[in-house]
């Protein structure tokens, strides 16, 4: 690494062909030397040879460890942005949700940002760039999911107040809010030849994004805008225009009969 490369950070890049791999691959192709943290380390260490970066293991809901990460990916010098991209749709009613899946969504959806946030603008540099990631779940509701809206819901005033907090710094803070993507984990779904048709119908667009198209505008956002700070950037195809696809059609698409 050369004293002049950027500093970055990705927390939550473990899955080869997800979005957190793919944001990382984007900032170390804009320069970027990359620090990419995840509970699992065999994917770190392959995408980490792959951009020239370093892996190192961290579980986004603990603090401490949320710590180290930044400080190993700051090294002895400063970061220059940071992403938090770890989290997960934790599916459950608000009559039936068991407590501890109700804690965890909340843990890992929202705790882990504010333990992400504190950790990353001490270790970052002036003029820095700090981004989360968001869902269409926090604005429209998507049935069967309030937990993980509600949360991420909260993580999106979290990033009004953050910005309001760290722009004495010139820290800028915002989040990207996508609507389903295609990544290994979502394929079943979003690839799916039925329910799959389902989903992207409610895309104006006509076509649920790939981990690429949430990649750029994350890099947009860590690299060039000096004048954006305290945003959510809807990165949905203008899905949040419409309603959230129905899950009855949905469930009716992968019991149909081929």
């Amino acid at each position: 690494m050369s004293e002049a490369q950027r500093r970055a950070a990705v927390l939550g890049a473990s899955e080869e062909g997800g979005t957190g791999w793919c944001i990382a691959e984007t900032l170390a192709a804009q320069g970027c030397h990359v620090t990419v943290g995840a509970r699992r380390i065999e994917g770190l260490t392959k995408l980490a040879s792959q951009i020239s970066g370093m892996p190192a293991q961290c579980d986004a809901t603990v603090e401490s460890e949320v710590e180290a990460f930044v400080a190993t990916a700051a090294g002895e010098g400063q970061l220059d942005c940071a992403v938090l991209v770890a989290g997960a749709g934790i599916r459950g009613t608000i009559n039936a949700m068991p407590a501890e899946d109700f804690e965890h969504c909340m843990k890992l959806n929202f705790h882990a940002a504010v333990h992400f946030l504190r950790h990353a603008a001490r270790r970052m540099k002036e003029d820095g760039a700090i981004v989360l990631m968001s869902s269409i779940a926090a604005t429209n509701p998507w049935q069967g999911y309030f937990a993980y809206g509600a949360a991420k819901a909260a993580l999106q005033t979290l990033v009004k107040y953050a910005a309001i907090e760290f722009a004495d710094r010139r820290i800028r803070v915002n989040a990207v809010c996508p609507g389903p993507i295609s990544t290994p984990a979502a394929r079943y779904l979003v690839d799916h030849p039925r329910a799959g048709a389902v989903v992207a119908h409610e895309v104006p667009l006509g076509r649920v994004a790939g981990p690429q198209d949430v990649a750029d505008a994350v890099a947009w956002l860590c690299t060039a805008p000096g004048w954006i700070t305290g945003e959510t950037i809807h990165t949905d195809g203008g899905m949040s225009l419409r309603r959230p696809p129905d899950i009855d059609a949905i469930a009716a698409a992968f019991a149909a009969q081929d």
